[in-house]
C-alpha cells in the first residue's frame, strides 16, 4: 500500500511538470492552429541550456531560469517570425512539417555539441530527499511541482486578468472577429508562441533534473506531450493540466502494481479508450473554433 501511495504522490508531482510543458503546446494550438511537434526538442534544448549554466558557470538550476526563460522566449519569437508566420494556408498540417524540420535542426545541433551521451542536471535538491510516511521523496519533485504551479498560476493571471489576455482569448474564439475589432492577431500569436517556448525552458530544467536525457529524448517526450493535449482536448489548458496529472499517476501506479515495462503502454491505452468514448478529448470542442 505504501508503494501505491508513493506512486500516486510521485505521479502528481511529475504530472505538474508535464502540465507545464504541455500547456505551451496546447496554448499555441488554441491561438494559432499550430501543432508544434518541435516542442519536445525545445524542452530538451531548455534542459541543455540549464546544463551548460550549471556545469560551466555554476549557476543554480532555478536561478538559471532567469536566463533560459528569456532566451527561449526570444527564440520562440524568431521561430514564429521566420517559419510559422509565412504559413497562410493549411496551417495545422503544414505546421507539423515545419516544426518537425525545426526539431531536426535542434536535435542535430545538440548531438553535434553534446554527443549522444546521456546527462542529468545536478544540485543538492536533486539527490537529497525527505521522509514522507514510510517512503522518501526527492526535493526536486516538490520544487519542480511548485515551479509548475507558480508559472501556470502566472499564465492564468495573464489570460484572465490582463488586457492582453482578453485579446488572446478573443483570438482563440474567433480569429477573424478579433482582427475586425482591432486586435493585432499576429502580435498576439508571436507572443504566445514565445511564451510556449519559454515554458519549455522551465519544463526542460525540471525534466532534466529528474530524468537522464540526450538530444534523442525529444522523440519520447513529444509523443507523451501530444498524447496529453489530445487526451485533455486540443487547445484546452484545463484539459492539459488534468490529463497530465491523471496520466502520470496511472503510469506510476501501473509501474508499481504491474510492471515498469507496461507503464508507458498503459499511458497510450488509456488515451485510446478516452478518444473512443470522447473523440474531442476531455475538454475539447466538438467543432473547431471559428476563423
Amino acid at each position: 500500500m505504501t508503494l501505491i501511495i508513493e506512486a500516486v504522490i510521485t505521479g502528481l508531482l511529475t504530472g505538474g511538470v508535464y502540465a507545464l510543458m504541455a500547456s505551451g503546446l496546447t496554448l499555441v494550438f488554441g491561438v494559432m492552429d499550430i501543432i508544434n511537434v518541435g516542442q519536445g526538442a525545445l524542452v530538451i534544448l531548455g534542459a541543455y541550456l540549464s546544463y551548460v549554466l550549471e556545469q560551466y558557470l555554476h549557476i543554480d538550476l532555478f536561478l538559471g531560469l532567469l536566463i533560459t526563460i528569456p532566451v527561449m522566449f526570444v527564440l520562440g519569437l524568431l521561430i514564429e517570425l521566420l517559419f510559422i508566420r509565412p504559413i497562410k494556408r493549411d496551417r495545422t498540417m503544414l505546421s507539423i512539417l515545419v516544426t518537425f524540420g525545426v526539431a531536426l535542426v535542434i536535435q542535430g545541433v545538440l548531438n553535434l555539441i553534446f554527443s549522444t551521451d546521456f546527462v542529468q542536471l545536478h544540485a543538492w535538491y536533486v539527490t537529497a530527499s525527505f521522509q514522507v510516511g514510510g517512503f522518501y521523496l526527492a526535493y526536486i519533485y516538490v520544487f519542480g511541482f511548485l515551479l509548475a504551479v507558480a508559472l501556470l498560476g502566472a499564465l492564468y493571471l495573464l489570460l484572465y486578468r490582463t488586457k492582453f489576455g482578453h485579446s488572446l482569448r478573443a483570438t482563440m474564439q474567433n480569429r477573424t472577429a478579433a482582427e475586425l475589432i482591432g486586435i493585432d492577431v499576429e502580435r498576439v500569436s508571436a507572443i504566445i508562441f514565445g511564451i510556449g517556448i519559454a515554458l519549455a525552458a522551465a519544463g526542460g530544467m525540471a525534466f532534466g533534473a529528474t530524468t537522464s536525457f540526450n538530444a534523442n529524448s525529444s522523440y519520447d517526450l513529444i509523443s507523451r506531450l501530444l498524447a496529453i493535449i489530445i487526451f485533455g482536448g486540443m487547445g484546452s489548458l484545463r484539459g492539459a493540466m488534468i490529463a497530465s496529472l491523471g496520466m502520470l499517476v496511472v503510469e506510476d501506479v501501473t509501474s508499481v502494481v504491474w510492471s515498469p515495462i507496461w507503464a508507458s503502454t498503459v499511458f497510450f491505452i488509456l488515451l485510446v479508450i478516452i478518444l473512443l468514448a470522447r473523440p474531442q478529448g476531455l475538454f475539447g470542442q466538438v467543432e473547431g473554433r471559428k476563423q
